[in-house]
């Protein structure tokens, strides 16, 4: 008799958006710089949550080394 059993680690899907957002956030802080690689971003993201990130990254065609500024580069500015 076979049990079928769950994988002890369960992945969180991490969209584009919400890494976005995260980075952002960091950035409004001035915990990191528009400037630095993206890479950095993982000192924030739980290691074992970095795999999803860095493929939702991939899958969205930026680079590690992208800046993080390209990353976040979609935010509106309001005009006075």
């Amino acid at each position: 008799m076979s049990v079928a059993t769950t994988p002890a680690v369960s992945y969180t899907k991490y969209p584009i958006e919400l890494i976005k957002d995260e980075a952002r956030q960091l950035v409004e802080k001035g915990i990191v710089s528009r400037q630095q690689p993206i890479y950095v971003l993982c000192q924030y993201i739980p290691a074992r949550e970095w795999v999803c990130v860095e493929c939702e990254l991939e899958r969205c065609d930026y680079l590690l080394r992208d800046r993080i500024g390209e990353l976040i580069a979609d935010e509106e500015w309001d005009n006075d």
